[in-house]
């Protein structure tokens, strides 16, 4: 079972939302679980969890990755996220089990790596989660999404125009493969930004996930 760094509701209740926080390729969930610390206050009833991907990355001490990239093709990547994809389902249901709580109470928050295993993973759910964040990701399996697709979250995305490790242009591509599936989705560009999250890109996470976990 996966497992990572945690953040309880600040309200001292019972958790009535999840977040989880999907790193990216050779980070760990400490990358990310510093973003709970400032959506906690908006969320107070929310229970943040970034966990660990399941494979070490090699030469890299702390970093994880949720799968290989070593070869950059469309079919490895594929390969990967399909063996990923159970893992983090399987983690999903055990944080609802846990927390006596249903799908739609549980948002996912990717960046890089972890935007493109949410968005894989969260559409192809029997039932809808909250909704999907992902900081400059990329849609994968989008050719198979017509016999694939199960549930339409809401999905916001937020990509810097600068990044030069999942180029700008992949924000597009995705919106306009979701909204073909009647996914709601909305974008938001972030001039000059490299590969990243930004103080704005945040502020927009924030106001995504108000709206969603009610």
């Amino acid at each position: 079972m996966l497992s990572g760094p945690e953040r309880k509701p600040l309200s001292g209740l019972a958790p009535r939302h999840l977040v989880v926080l999907v790193h990216g390729y050779g980070a760990n969930g400490e990358d990310l679980i510093s973003l709970a610390d400032a959506l906690g206050e908006y969320l107070p009833d929310t229970y943040f969890i970034a966990p660990n991907a399941p494979t070490p990355l090699e030469y890299s001490f702390g970093g994880y990755q949720w799968f290989p990239i070593r070869e950059i093709s469309e079919e490895a990547m594929m390969a990967g996220v399909e063996r990923a994809a159970p893992v983090l389902n399987d983690f999903i249901d055990h944080l609802l089990l846990q927390h006596s709580l249903t799908l739609d109470r549980v948002a996912l928050l990717g960046f890089s790596q972890g935007t493109m295993l949410s968005l894989y993973t969260m559409l192809r759910r029997d039932k809808p989660c909250a909704g999907v964040v992902g900081f400059s990701g990329l849609l994968m399996g989008s050719q198979s999404l017509p016999q694939d697709i199960r549930s339409r979250p809401p999905v916001c995305l937020v990509h810097g125009t600068a990044d030069q490790v999942v180029p700008f242009h992949f924000m597009a591509e995705a919106e306009d493969a979701l909204k073909a599936f009647g996914v709601s989705v909305e974008t938001h560009a972030r001039p000059g930004l490299a590969h990243g999250i930004d103080a704005h890109g945040l502020t927009v996470a924030k106001d995504f996930l108000r709206a969603q976990l009610r």
